[in-house]
Formats: structure tokens, sequence, C-alpha cells
């Protein structure tokens, strides 16, 4: 349906995360990927969604010169928000066991900010997700990092991985979040620039 009605509009998903991708397939949406290296660094003191907010129009600002009329440019950034402190993608796999250990028998926040730039304007919004872990076992994470390496995954997990499957016990919000892209969200904002 967004295809039709967003004919008009070049979308450019500018993201090399398979899930973000996937998910644009999932939507029926015409698109091209455009990727740029970003150093996402942030300054102290930004809180929560702040964090968010400001990497996605980062990464979206670094295209500024090279839109045209018609497109629409869409980035975007999620993080794991826990006690006060934001848990990006792990830097090794000792990080991501550490990361695990912190989640467990805990609630969390996950966070994603999108960001829909055009020629015109810039938009940005984001999501919350609340996750709840049960106890992890040391057995259990070791088990999850040696067989799906979630080491490109903020917080180091996949709802949508085994460690989903026999770790989550309750989500409050968009489940599509928890994966890297509220697409329920986007669909609504994008319904807006038909």
């Amino acid at each position: 349906m967004l295809k039709e009605l967003l004919a008009h509009k070049n979308i450019i998903l500018a993201s090399g995360s398979p899930r973000r991708q996937q998910f644009f397939k999932d939507l029926d949406l015409s698109y091209s990927i455009r990727l740029k290296e970003i150093e996402e660094v942030y300054p102290d003191g930004l809180q929560g969604a702040e964090i968010t907010n400001f990497l996605a129009e980062l990464k979206a600002n670094a295209f500024e010169k090279e839109l045209d009329t018609n497109d629409l440019l869409i980035t975007s950034d999620t993080i794991v928000w826990l006690n006060e402190s934001a848990l990006g993608k792990p830097t090794d796999a000792d990080d991501a066991f550490a990361m695990l250990q912190k989640l467990s028998n805990k609630t969390h926040e996950v966070i994603t900010s999108v960001c829909i730039k055009s020629i015109a304007k810039t938009e940005v919004f984001h999501c919350i997700t609340k996750v709840t872990f049960t106890t992890l076992s040391e057995a259990a994470i070791r088990y999850y990092l040696e067989q799906y390496q979630p080491f490109d995954k903020a917080g180091s997990y996949g709802i949508q991985d085994w460690i989903g499957l026999i770790g989550i016990s309750k989500i409050e919000g968009s489940y599509t979040n928890v994966v890297g892209l509220p697409t329920e969200l986007l669909y609504q904002k994008l319904l807006s620039y038909v």
C-alpha cells in the first residue's frame, strides 16, 4: 500500500542492519540502501532518547548535501538503557557476556530513534519498549554468544534469537522496536509524506 502511495518518493535507508533492511522489505517499500561510516559519538550528559535522537540525526546529516527533491532519507539508532546508562553494541565477547549478566533478572528499556530527512525538513521521533529478562545462567549466556554471536546488536542480544525465546519474560510496548525499528510508528509517519 505505501509503495504505491509513496511511488513519487525515492526512499533511502541509510542502515547496514539486516534486520532493518528486512523490515523495509516486509513493509513492501521500494527503497535503496546508502551507507556512510559515521563515528557514533554523542555529547556527555545526554540521557536515554536524547542519545538515540542525536545519533539518528547525526547519521542523517551526513547526507545533507546529497539529497534530491524527491528523496526521503531514513536513519535510525538503537540503545539498551539500563540503570541510567546506555548499552550499545559490544566491543568483544567479554563485553557481550558482561552486558547480558547486567540484563539478567532485570527490566531495561530499548530505545530506537528514527530520523526522516528530506530537502524540506528533518523529523526525529523515538519509541521506548520495556523488556524484562529472567535470570540467565552463565552457561545459557555462553551458549548464546557462541551459537548466535550477537555482536552487532545493542545490548548484545536479539529478541528474535534463542535468548529471546528462553530468557525474556515480559515486554511492554513495540516488539519491532526491540528488533531494531518501530515499524508501526514509522508507517504512520511515512503516511504524512504521501
